[in-house]
């Protein structure tokens, strides 16, 4: 019986701390989302578009930018890819002759 009485309160005891806790970060939560509204009140969504469509255009210069650095998209690299592609071409035989045989 003894046991039961002190398993009773250490139970009563945990879930009010679990209940204030997760009040405490409910109200955090609310208090974050009532920031973010307040941040975004005065956008409109042709700004945001605009926006997005700024960020996408800034990522691609940064990309092209990158590759030329690491000499990806060089003129030189591809001029010897196209003259190397050209040097195989013109190393190929043609095979379909008029050979007979059996």
């Amino acid at each position: 019986m003894m046991f039961n009485k002190q398993m009773d309160q250490i139970l009563l005891y945990v879930s009010l701390f679990l209940a204030s806790v997760s009040f405490f970060l409910c109200c955090y939560a609310c208090a974050r989302v009532g920031k973010i509204l307040n941040s975004v009140k005065g956008l409109e969504w042709d700004t945001i578009a605009t926006l997005t469509g700024d960020i996408g255009t800034i990522k691609k210069s940064i990309q092209t930018l990158n590759n030329r650095i690491n000499g990806l998209n060089s003129p030189k690299l591809n001029d010897e890819l196209l003259q190397y592609a050209v040097k195989q071409q013109s190393n190929v035989t043609n095979i379909n002759k008029n050979n007979t045989g059996g």
